[in-house]
């Protein structure tokens, strides 16, 4: 079998029909292309799989739900070579299947995307968020993230080769089956072709299964997750800055610039702290994201993802005794004042700076080696 197309399905018995006959009259076109058709049934309650069986086409049972799923099931199921798929709603442009197959195998591609973006985006078709802030959005962030040259990172019509993407481990269970797939195949240096092709009105009777929001969250947190090594990098940055602009600060006290601008006094060094907090919350979401990627960390991340728990113990023994000791010291310092004001707001800051930040660190490395133990 040269190509098998996979549509997803869920209660799609309005539109079904339609889209698997204009597949097979497209596809039909070319006497010598073997094609089969197959349903990734995601436990419609519908008559769509009796109506997919009796235009000719396989169909398969998907019990774990999900956009993702469901394609994922469609494809494993596939006989051929490569694999298209699309959306059975009646939206895509079914007529560039022929088309997008040739492209992709004319260009030796892993991948080959029929995108909306640079087709006809009939009026009604695709809503205004979506086409110009949420698509191009996290297209760029693809685009920018992972070296891609992409134009439309949502588009659900595509064309794989199967041995390829059965290197990709796509795991993906929902709309964000989408942007895994593209990620997935950018990490692998994977070939990745584009034809301009559209979107059409989806039927008004019809329930879309997407939601905006939700699933472009889905998106946004799959993208991030693929990318620890930006986390890891700016926050490793921002711990660094801070606590030697604060360490100045400690030594030179507030100084003036010309005589109009006043820095290290308390407002900046309470702004340092912040932003060696922040820091330290990214550089740690960036170990927690290094637990399920593949992508190798920095030396310094290793070494703490992977430390003895004997050494974890004593850091986090020895930190809170020093923590501790530094409180007693504020409240004997206030004792011997009769705990009135001590005006040391300054010094305070600096002691809050170089304790809380390690202490926040070993906390969170305390929760990533309770993940990774979990993991084992």
């Amino acid at each position: 079998m040269d190509l098998t197309f996979v549509f997803p399905c869920l209660n799609e018995e309005r539109c079904i029909a339609a889209c698997i006959e204009r597949v097979q009259r497209t596809l039909s076109a070319d006497p010598t292309l073997k094609y089969e058709v197959v349903v990734g049934d995601n436990g419609s309650t519908d008559r769509s799989r009796e109506i997919a069986e009796g235009l000719g086409a396989r169909v398969v049972s998907v019990p774990e739900r999900g956009y993702g799923a469901a394609l994922r099931g469609g494809i494993a199921a596939a006989e051929g070579k490569y694999v298209m798929f699309a959306d059975a709603d009646g939206t895509y442009f079914y007529e560039n299947s022929l088309e997008l197959y040739r492209r992709t195998v004319a260009d030796a591609a892993d991948m080959g995307i029929a995108s909306r973006l640079i087709g006809t985006i009939e009026p009604g078709a695709m809503p205004t968020l979506h086409r110009y802030l949420g698509t191009p959005v996290l297209t760029w962030l693809i685009n920018t993230l992972f070296n891609g040259k992409l134009t439309d990172c949502n588009s659900g019509f595509r064309c794989l080769k199967r041995t390829a993407y059965e290197t990709w481990d796509i795991r993906a269970s929902g709309m964000e089956f989408a942007s895994e797939l593209l990620i997935k195949a950018l990490k692998n240096n994977a070939r990745t072709v584009e034809i301009p092709s559209g979107l059409r009105p989806s039927p008004v009777e019809r329930q879309p299964h997407l939601r905006t929001w939700r699933d472009g969250m889905r998106h946004l947190l799959f993208i991030l997750s693929e990318r620890p090594r930006l986390f890891e990098a700016k926050g490793l940055f921002l711990v660094i800055l801070a606590s030697l602009l604060q360490a100045i600060a400690a030594i030179t006290g507030p100084v003036s610039v010309g005589g109009v601008v006043h820095i290290f006094d308390i407002h900046s060094q309470t702004l340092l702290l912040l932003a060696a907090i922040i820091g330290a919350q990214l550089y740690l979401f960036a170990c927690m994201l290094y637990l399920q990627s593949k992508d190798e960390p920095l030396k310094l991340t290793k070494r703490l993802i992977q430390m003895d728990e004997g050494s974890l113990f004593f850091l986090l023994m020895s930190l809170m005794v020093c923590f501790g000791a530094v409180v007693l010291w504020i409240v004997a310092q206030w004792a011997l004042h009769r705990f009135s004001g001590l005006n040391r707001a300054n010094e305070l800051i600096v002691w809050a700076h170089f304790l809380c930040v390690p202490v926040t660190m070993a906390l969170g490395l305390l929760g990533v080696h309770v993940l990774r133990k979990a993991r084992q």
